[in-house]
């Protein structure tokens, strides 16, 4: 299988347009060739004038935790200033027009997770629509989705409830690329000079592959994402980031283990086994948070493992954490301080979309009655998407 960047390279036109360009690059970590190369090196091996470097989310080598606003600096390893598109307030989320000044292409490198929650692809999108306004060449790089291209879980996004985790509405795991999503959501904008917007497709890539059934090198494309298990539970898991519960961020297996010091471990461990989720096991644990929520205190929880990821529904199983966590405890609260530039909507409900799945889990329905309540949203996030999938459906 060829990643887009390998067949960016092998399209003598693109590139030769490259090398007598002044060329913006978006990339980070993960950007990487299957050598390890990362994209900035390689473009400037092939020639291509690197003028400007943006960075999203975490910054370029992703040492920036979550929220945490990034200034443009000096990069000591590319050797060039780095212009970040996520600082201290939400203006900083789109490329202002200096920024794009003086530009002939850009070049967009950056691996999502499957999960409407990612703010890669978002950022993407801000700078594509931003340059293509202004005529400028936008060359997008498509890489797997980590969680497979297939499977649809979690629910559509209510109008008044967009923020930075919901830009645009979509299933929580969307089974889509960036590169799809780029084409669906210009489409959609009816962005001005599409023709400009080139697609660097992969080959012999399939939909219903996982990351590691790809053949392609994992790196980590954010600091609390370190394993594809990672991503396979993360757009269920991320949801507790909307409570005072711990998703161990600050420990080594973060969204697999939570918890915090209130948290009766054994009673959560009765409670989410009872519910027969499936393709998961779940067993107490005893764990020390090194940074964010808890840090520095022992927090009683439970870690998880998925046993099954072609069953596993990591939406459900978040649900059903949720459910059980508030249920037992007097001291479980959902996240109050401002998320994502946003102050007046909590947390769990810019992460859910909407208000209804937090009420009725405040009112103990049934996690799979909730699930459940989500299929029309699948079916008609399924048509929607329909038109836009390059590699076909894979069903």
């Amino acid at each position: 299988m060829l990643t887009g960047m390998e067949t960016l390279w092998k399209n003598r036109d693109w590139m030769n347009r490259l090398r007598h360009s002044r060329t913006g690059v978006l990339s980070h970590a993960a950007s990487i060739s299957p050598s390890g190369e990362h994209l900035v090196f390689a473009l400037r091996r092939e020639g291509v004038a690197t003028t400007r470097l943006f960075a999203p989310e975490h910054g370029l080598w992703g040492a920036a935790q979550d929220m945490e606003g990034v200034e443009h600096q000096f990069d000591e390893i590319v050797q060039s200033e780095v212009t970040s598109l996520y600082g201290h307030d939400v203006d900083s989320l789109k490329p202002r027009e200096a920024m794009l000044s003086g530009l002939d292409a850009v070049v967009i490198d950056v691996q999502d997770v499957g999960a409407r929650y990612y703010t890669f692809a978002y950022t993407a999108l801000f700078l594509a629509q931003a340059a293509l306004e202004r005529g400028i060449d936008v060359y997008v790089i498509d890489r797997p989705n980590p969680v497979n291209g297939t499977t649809l879980e979690g629910n559509l996004i209510d109008r008044g409830f967009e923020s930075f985790v919901g830009v645009r509405s979509g299933m929580t795991r969307h089974g889509m690329t960036l590169c799809e999503l780029l084409r669906m959501w210009c489409v959609q904008d009816g962005t001005p000079n599409l023709e400009s917007l080139h697609l660097c497709w992969m080959e012999g890539y399939d939909r219903r592959s996982y990351f590691d059934e790809t053949g392609v090198l994992w790196t980590m494309p954010s600091p609390n994402m370190p394993t594809l298990e990672t991503a396979v539970v993360y757009p269920g898991m991320c949801l507790l980031e909307g409570t005072n519960l711990s998703e161990g961020r600050g420990t080594t297996r973060p969204f697999e283990i939570f918890g915090a010091p209130w948290v009766d471990a054994n009673a959560a461990h009765r409670g989410v086994e009872a519910l027969c989720l499936p393709g998961v096991v779940f067993r107490p644990v005893d764990f020390k948070p090194m940074f964010q929520k808890h840090a520095g205190q022992v927090c009683h929880g439970l870690q998880m493992y998925v046993t099954d990821r072609r069953r596993f529904r990591s939406v459900l199983t978040g649900i059903a954490v949720l459910s059980v966590m508030s249920a037992l405890h007097a001291e479980f609260s959902w996240r109050s301080e401002t998320y994502e530039f946003v102050r007046d909507i909590l947390a769990i409900d810019l992460l859910f979309g909407n208000d209804t799945v937090r009420k009725q889990i405040e009112g103990q329905e049934n996690p799979y009655r909730i699930v459940e309540g989500f299929d029309a949203q699948t079916e008609s996030w399924r048509g929607l998407r329909r038109e836009f999938l390059y590699y076909g459906e894979g069903e």
